[in-house]
């Protein structure tokens, strides 16, 4: 197939190569075109190569890249999601597959247009690994890769024929997921990243400088567990409310994380190998650091993660304080945002919601 991944980061250079491994037409679509080596590559924790893969073209240029794209993975932040539609969609036939990573964030909602136009619309329920650039444009470090993949489409009667394709590309076992709104819901970074930087950065103020940048995974501790626990709390209820969806999968970070108390979870995520050494987002300033609030950490996981989850409990009649909390934490700092708005997409009630995810 002729593939074109929107974005060159980590995910975006880690896909890049697996898609090209696989015997497919690779052309990145990003701002550096000129930037991207035609031959990438993936190395382990050992700076040992793993995956070698190659570029067909690279470049900036809309037409370009979607105009003969048969499968399309979108690996920009939430808040490009729109914006990505808006310039793919004339370019949509019947059955282009585009495929969001991960499949939070909105997408779903932003690609409606593109659906509308006969493309199919899936997501990946979380990354293959964790990945981190060693060189932009040449090479990305790949750690833990995933023994299981999850995935799902809208119309979810193209759910099997898209895990299929990921299943090819990847060699790992993807398993279709029973609707969209399993990806979602997923609490990941939305509750993640959030309930973190409000730990971290609970105290600042307009003038307040941090003497050092703090680990983000390494540094968790207790108290952001506790919170992270409560969020996760919310979101299960959101589930459980939602009666019409089996979303069994949306399983709480207590099991994914395999940790039932605070202390657990603490030891679990400080301790992973792939999260060692990453930094908080932070800018330096004169006299020390002050939190990046340009970071997709902020940007996304606040407007295009945590607010579509409180919507969503708002949809269903659902209380979410910590959630609701944490998110007023941050407007407070920033001011209100331009952020997801479900109404945005048409879906301005439980009954719309309900109609648009069960496609």
């Amino acid at each position: 197939m002729n593939v074109t991944i929107v974005g060159s980061g980590n995910v975006g250079t880690q896909f890049a190569v697996h898609c090209s491994e696989a015997g497919h037409k690779v052309t990145v679509f990003g701002s550096k075109p000129e930037m991207i080596s035609k031959k990438l590559t993936i190395v382990n924790e050992c700076e040992k190569v793993i995956h070698r893969g190659c570029v067909e073209k690279a470049t900036s240029n809309i037409e370009v890249a979607f105009s003969d794209a048969e499968l399309i993975f979108i690996t920009m932040p939430a808040t490009m999601m729109h914006v990505n539609a808006l310039r793919i969609e004339p370019y949509v036939h019947p059955g282009m597959k585009i495929c969001i990573v991960p499949g939070t964030g909105g997408g779903e909602c932003a690609f409606k247009g593109c659906i509308e136009k006969g493309a199919i619309v899936f997501g990946l329920q979380r990354v293959p690994s964790v990945a981190r650039l060693v060189e932009y444009g040449k090479s990305v470090r790949a750690v833990g890769y995933r023994n299981e993949l999850f995935s799902s489409a809208i119309t979810h009667s193209t759910t099997n024929e898209c895990c299929r394709v990921l299943e090819e590309i990847f060699g790992i076992k993807t398993t279709a997921l029973p609707n969209y709104l399993t990806l979602t819901l997923t609490p990941s970074n939305p509750i993640l990243h959030t309930t973190r930087l409000r730990n971290l950065y609970g105290d600042w103020y307009k003038g307040k400088v941090y003497s050092e940048v703090p680990l983000f995974y390494e540094g968790w501790n207790n108290e952001t567990s506790e919170l992270l626990i409560a969020c996760d709390n919310e979101v299960q209820l959101i589930c459980k409310k939602l009666k019409q969806f089996d979303l069994s999968y949306v399983k709480s970070l207590c099991v994914h994380y395999e940790s039932n108390t605070p202390e657990e979870m603490t030891k679990k995520i400080s301790g992973i190998e792939g999260f060692k050494g990453i930094t908080s987002p932070t800018i330096e300033v004169e006299g020390g650091y002050i939190p990046d609030f340009g970071s997709r950490y902020f940007t996304s996981d606040f407007s295009y993660g945590l607010e579509i989850l409180v919507q969503i409990a708002e949809f269903v009649g659902i209380r979410t304080p910590n959630m609701m909390d944490t998110l007023n934490w941050y407007y407070g700092i920033v001011g209100k945002r331009d952020g997801y708005r479900y109404s945005d997409y048409g879906i301005n009630n439980y009954e719309n919601f309900i109609d648009f995810y069960s496609q």
